[in-house]
């Protein structure tokens, strides 16, 4: 069996719009810690060394992390959203596709056409709950400086026609599913109507289904199809998105 992971760090060091901020404390700092707990003194430990601990204090959308339904209207298919803990476990776990544009410029939006020429091109054909990833290849600039603009992005469109699939979990590499959120102003601004701003994130108030952004290394899949996916989102009650960390599986 040969694992790979497919998820970013949660670190301070990306430059998405709501970075992480980790504090990290040492273990005679952790000593200090159990010492107040327990009414010792830190010396009372080995070396004055207890635990190391780390307080991390992120958004659930930052980070390699799954959006619920929730995130993108209050409703979805005429009943209230679902949140990340109400959704079926067994979406998170199944056969993966992937899907590679990592050619497509930087704000290039994705088209139904394209996803269908793909298909044909590694000859494959969707099935109801196949977990699809769409390659980029913008996990490789997480640290410059306009990060959160330099992905290909997926239309309302396309995404629409992935989930007339069956497709309920869809993924990218990039730092959002739709083009950057600054083309995408800049379009509104020239043309204000709607289906411009958060087009594909819209389509979950007809459709319900999840996207997983930010994930990593789509490159080292050693072919695009024939592996599972296992994607579990950690359970934040009530929340818009959960934190995971994906890994394709291939025996």
């Amino acid at each position: 069996m040969k694992i790979i992971d497919l998820s970013v760090s949660i670190s301070p060091r990306i430059r998405e719009l709501l970075p992480a901020k980790n504090e990290y404390s040492s273990h005679k700092e952790g000593a200090k810690q159990a010492a107040a707990i327990l009414g010792l003194k830190p010396e009372d430990f080995p070396e004055s060394q207890a635990w190391a601990t780390e307080t991390v204090t992120l958004n659930t959308h930052a980070g390699t992390h799954i959006d619920a339904p929730w995130h993108y209207w209050p409703t979805s298919e005429g009943k209230p959203s679902r949140t990340i803990d109400e959704l079926p476990l067994e979406w998170f776990f199944s056969d993966g596709v992937l899907l590679d544009f990592s050619q497509k410029s930087s704000g290039y939006e994705i088209t139904t056409d394209d996803v269908i020429a793909e298909l044909d091109r590694i000859g494959y054909k969707l099935k109801p709950l196949d977990i699809v990833l769409i390659r980029t290849d913008a996990d490789k600039r997480l640290y410059e400086e306009h990060y959160v603009s330099l992905h290909a992005g997926v239309s309302a469109e396309a995404t629409r026609w992935l989930i007339d699939q069956g497709i309920k979990v869809v993924g990218t590499d990039g730092w959002g599913w739709d083009i950057p959120l600054n083309l995408q102003a800049e379009a509104y601004k020239r043309e204000p109507k709607a289906g411009v701003l958060w087009a594909a994130h819209f389509v979950g108030q007809d459709h319900e289904y999840c996207q997983i952004e930010k994930l990593a290394n789509l490159e080292q899949l050693p072919k695009p199809f024939g592996f599972k996916v296992c994607c579990f989102p950690v359970k934040v009650e009530k929340a818009s998105a959960g934190w995971s960390r994906p890994v394709a599986i291939f025996e």
